[in-house]
């Protein structure tokens, strides 16, 4: 199938059906089965059981596994400083400090609060959000601005600072090419996702000049009511802050420990795995030291983190088997032979930029997308001699542009909530910086490219 039109076929019903039915479990699952009937030469029985093997060899790696444990521990991490009362008391923390004192400063807070949380995306965004709500409305900010300022510096960050589940999930794809430096790769992205860059500078503009422009600059917000049944628990705010840094520290350690004194060449999935094991067991010693749950609410909260993972996991187990399943059709062999025929290199990342973003956009998920276009990608880069971590960053970087402009990305959602703002003025106000950026990304790719 390696020379054949008919490998395409698979990743374009997995697009079709994703865009149709904006369901990345159901397109990716299709995906995986026509890959195996193909495979088994169209014998519908004979692939629906290699299927069931391809997805049940996701866990004969260690490394998945690891990376499957992470995201599912992520949950219960969240999960707990939520419940705890820990994540208001960063938050009250915040606002007893009183370093907001102007507008600049106001806005500045949540853009700053948002870089610094890259954990986990929905728990910088709500942080960054609910912290900055009332000094919005003190200096007279729109919620559009801070729904905008928060969107744009949580998901960018997170695909740019990869400790946490985005980087586990990237590695797992990368892992199954099996590269010399998938460590160094998923690194080497970093300075090649221009549109993350851009998309942060941009907030970080925003905020510290006052400019605006286009929505934005006339967004007079419609404030969303947020009905609190109960006052909120506020717990000290170490027990947020020192499992965060725990994780960070513990994994930069681990990558210098197993790479020999080189983080590039160390074991990225076992690091990870071992810095959310000792991250979620310093944030329950944490818990029970300050008195604020009982082991019982522990287990039930942890349990809860654990299964609201339940759907990213399995979009990251048949991410990973799709992967392979597309690597044994010989898609990625010849997608590149095919543009490395037909189209200048120097087009090579732009396309698979302005494809990644217009999947995330009409699916609303960047990891679906990731999916999709990563297994395309490392072939491709590999075909025609450029950079991997250039060709994947502009996946990356696509799939984050996408979610941006959608209005059913998840991250684009969270940040209208946690803002208080109306979803559809933060879609349209957000809208013009995300194509900005998105342009500025691809003549910088195509730039690029040029030298290659």
């Amino acid at each position: 199938m390696q020379d054949s039109p008919l490998s395409l076929l698979p990743p374009i019903v997995a697009i079709i059906i994703a865009i149709w039915r904006k369901n990345a479990l159901l397109a990716l699952f299709c995906g995986i089965a026509l890959c195996f009937i193909m495979i088994e030469n169209w014998h519908p029985i004979n692939g629906v059981t290699s299927t069931a093997y391809g997805l049940a060899g996701v866990f004969d790696s260690i490394g998945n596994i690891y990376i499957i444990s992470f995201s599912l521990l992520i949950g219960a991490l969240v999960t707990l400083m939520n419940q705890s009362g820990a994540v208001n008391g960063f938050i009250d923390s915040l606002a007893k400090v009183n370093l907001v004192k102007n507008s600049k400063q106001a806005a500045l807070l949540p853009t700053f609060v948002g870089t610094s949380i890259f954990t986990d995306t929905n728990l910088s965004i709500f942080t960054a959000g609910m912290a900055s709500q009332t000094l919005f409305d003190k200096y007279k900010l729109s919620r559009a601005r801070l729904a905008y300022l928060i969107d744009s510096t949580c998901a960018p960050i997170s695909i740019l600072f990869l400790i946490n589940g985005w980087g586990a999930y990237v590695l797992g794809l990368l892992d199954g090419h099996q590269l010399n430096d998938p460590v160094g790769i998923l690194v080497g992205t970093i300075s090649y996702n221009f549109y993350a860059i851009i998309a942060v500078l941009f907030a970080y503009y925003t905020a510290a000049s006052g400019r605006t422009f286009g929505p934005l600059k006339y967004a007079k917000s419609r404030i969303i009511d947020q009905q609190t049944v109960e006052k909120q628990k506020i717990s000290p705010a170490i027990i947020m802050w020192l499992p965060l840094l725990s994780l960070l520290t513990i994994t930069l350690s681990l990558l210098w420990f197993t790479g020999n004194g080189d983080m590039r060449q160390g074991s990225g999935s076992f690091s990870v795995f071992w810095a959310i094991v000792s991250a979620v067991i310093i944030l329950i010693t944490m818990i029970k030291i300050y008195g604020v749950m009982s082991w019982k609410n522990i287990a039930k909260h942890a349990l809860l983190g654990i299964k609201h993972m339940a759907p990213a996991v399995a979009i990251l187990i048949l991410s990973f088997a799709f992967g392979d399943a597309i690597k044994s059709l010989g898609t990625g062999i010849y997608v590149s032979q095919l543009l490395n025929v037909e189209v200048p290199l120097y087009f090579i990342a732009p396309i698979l930029f302005l494809a990644a973003g217009f999947m995330a956009f009409a699916t609303g998920t960047s990891w679906g997308t990731f999916a999709i276009l990563v297994p395309i990608a490392v072939p491709l880069a590999q075909q025609t001699g450029l950079p991997i971590e250039f060709l994947v960053a502009a996946v990356l970087g696509g799939g984050i542009f996408g979610d941006h402009a959608s209005p059913i990305s998840d991250t684009t959602v969270v940040a209208s909530i946690a803002s208080g703002c109306d979803h559809y003025e933060h879609v349209k106000t957000q809208l013009p910086y995300a194509l900005t950026a998105g342009s500025l990304t691809l003549i910088i790719y195509t730039l690029i490219g040029l030298n290659f």
